[in-house]
């Protein structure tokens, strides 16, 4: 794990996606919270889109996308420079290298997109602070939801990992995980009752402040999402201890 953290540190590409998936969720904060108190829209409640928890959730969508080429590239970029050749001769049973790509990677993620999520909420909440009843950290399910994001991102983080250990091509893996979680949940419709159990309509649940009708509960929603990363790393695990490095 230290090396893997010192990997991670010295590659640029991968500062650079941590570094603009922070700025892309405090931006789309400020962003909505600005046009929200510009527009002068009634608040709509913890999580509504003239809520500071709206607001600060607001850029995890797009960030997703970022944090998807980051998992990715944290194991494609040893392969397309060569350097998986050197550590797994350091390290023969390969397993360890991938538990800790994924534990090193998923909590850089987490740490800074919790960061993020509460600046995020707390700017937001600043701008929108001539609104009457705007939500309070305190709130039922808001520091949850503000937690939750980051726990989203971070499964995510583990999910692209283990496409990017089983594909080891970063443009197929990137395809594979953006079919997986934006084009399979508007497939999805076609069924709604399969809807709620696919990976990204789960994992969302976890930021919503209530749980809508047929929508899965926030706990057991990351909870699903979290089963298909673990499931995502298992079939990594088996392919790279019986195929060729």
């Amino acid at each position: 794990m230290a090396a893997e953290g010192i990997k991670l540190r010295a590659q640029r590409s991968i500062l650079w996606l941590l570094v603009i998936s922070v700025l892309s969720i405090v931006a789309a904060a400020l962003s909505s919270a600005l046009t929200s108190t510009l527009a002068d829209a009634p608040p709509e409640g913890a999580g509504g889109a003239s809520d500071p928890l709206g607001a600060a959730l607001t850029g995890v969508s797009f960030t997703q996308v970022l944090i998807v080429a980051l998992g990715v590239l944290v194991v494609t970029s040893e392969y397309s420079t060569g350097l998986f050749r050197a550590t797994f001769t350091a390290v023969p049973k390969r397993l360890p290298v991938l538990w800790a790509k994924a534990i090193v990677a998923a909590v850089a993620v987490f740490v800074a997109t919790l960061a993020a999520a509460l600046i995020s909420f707390v700017t937001a909440r600043a701008v929108m602070s001539s609104a009457d009843g705007t939500t309070s950290l305190g709130d039922p399910g808001v520091l949850r939801a503000l937690v939750g994001s980051a726990l989203y991102l971070s499964v995510t983080t583990i999910l692209a990992v283990a496409f990017g250990s089983l594909l080891r091509s970063a443009i197929g893996a990137m395809a594979a995980l953006f079919g997986l979680l934006f084009v399979v949940p508007l497939l999805g419709q076609l069924l709604p009752e399969t809807g709620p159990y696919l990976p990204n309509n789960a994992g969302a649940a976890i930021m919503r402040i209530g749980s809508p009708e047929g929508s899965l509960s926030p706990w057991v929603g990351l909870g699903v999402f979290g089963l298909y990363a673990v499931v995502a790393l298992i079939a990594a695990a088996v392919a790279l201890t019986r195929r060729d490095a």
